[in-house]
C-alpha cells in the first residue's frame, strides 16, 4: 500500500480512485471505441516483445475490434499462437521470411525481397480500412539489419489512416521510430532461462 503525507501527492488516477470511495471502478477510463490510432513499439533485449504485442491483439480482440498481423523474418516456424489466431474471429496474419536465422553482416537477396513483400503487404493491411489495430512482428530489427529501410517505415507510419493503431516490435528500434512514436517500451533482460541451459519450450516460448 502507497503512503501520501497529503490528496495533492497523489497520481490524478489514485485521486480519481479515493474520490470514488475506494470503490474499484473504471470511472477514469475512456469507454469509446479508439478514433485516433497510437504508434506503440516494444524493443530491447528482453524477452517479450511479441508477447506483449500478442497481448494487445487479444485484448483488442475482446473489445470488438479488429487485429491484423504481419511477421517479419519469422517464416512459417510452428509458433504457438498462430493456431489459435487461426481459429478467432476478426484476426488475421501473414508470415515472411525463411526458418532460418538472418545473418545480418550476410544478408541474402532473397532474405531482403521477403522483407520487402512484408512491409508491402503491411502497407495494403494499414491502408485497407479493414483493421483498428495492425501488428509489425520484427520488424524494427529488419530495419536495424537493412532489410527494411527506416525511411520506408517512417513514411508508412505517416501514411496510416488515424484510426489505426500500429504496433512494431523488434530489438534495435531506430531512434528516428522512437521518436515518432506515442508509446515505447525497452524490454530489459534480468535474467533468462537460457543462460542456465535452457532451451526454448514449446508452449512457453512459441
Amino acid at each position: 500500500m502507497l503512503d501520501f503525507e497529503c490528496e495533492s501527492q497523489m497520481p490524478a488516477a489514485t485521486q480519481a480512485w479515493k474520490g470514488l470511495g475506494g470503490r474499484a471502478s473504471y470511472a477514469v477510463m475512456n469507454n469509446e471505441p479508439p478514433t485516433k490510432g497510437l504508434v506503440e513499439i516494444f524493443t530491447g533485449g528482453g524477452k517479450g516483445k511479441t508477447s506483449a504485442a500478442l497481448g494487445v491483439v487479444l485484448r483488442a480482440l475482446g473489445q470488438g475490434l479488429r487485429a491484423h498481423i504481419v511477421y517479419f523474418m519469422k517464416g512459417d516456424y510452428p509458433y504457438g499462437e498462430r493456431k489459435i489466431l487461426a481459429q478467432l474471429p476478426n484476426v488475421s496474419f501473414e508470415s515472411f521470411g525463411h526458418r532460418d536465422f538472418v545473418d545480418p553482416k550476410r544478408v541474402k537477396k532473397n532474405e531482403r525481397e521477403q522483407a520487402r513483400q512484408a512491409l508491402e503487404a503491411a502497407r495494403k493491411a494499414i491502408a485497407s480500412g479493414d483493421y483498428d489495430l495492425v501488428v509489425l512482428d520484427e520488424i524494427n530489427i529488419a530495419v536495424a539489419w537493412k532489410l527494411v529501410g527506416v525511411e520506408e517505415v517512417l513514411r508508412l507510419i505517416e501514411e496510416k489512416p488515424e484510426k489505426v493503431e500500429l504496433i512494431l516490435t523488434g530489438r534495435h528500434a531506430d531512434e528516428r521510430l522512437i521518436e515518432r512514436a506515442d508509446l515505447v517500451t525497452d524490454m530489459v533482460e534480468i535474467k533468462h532461462p537460457f543462460q542456465k541451459g535452457i532451451r526454448a519450450r514449446r508452449g512457453i516460448d512459441y
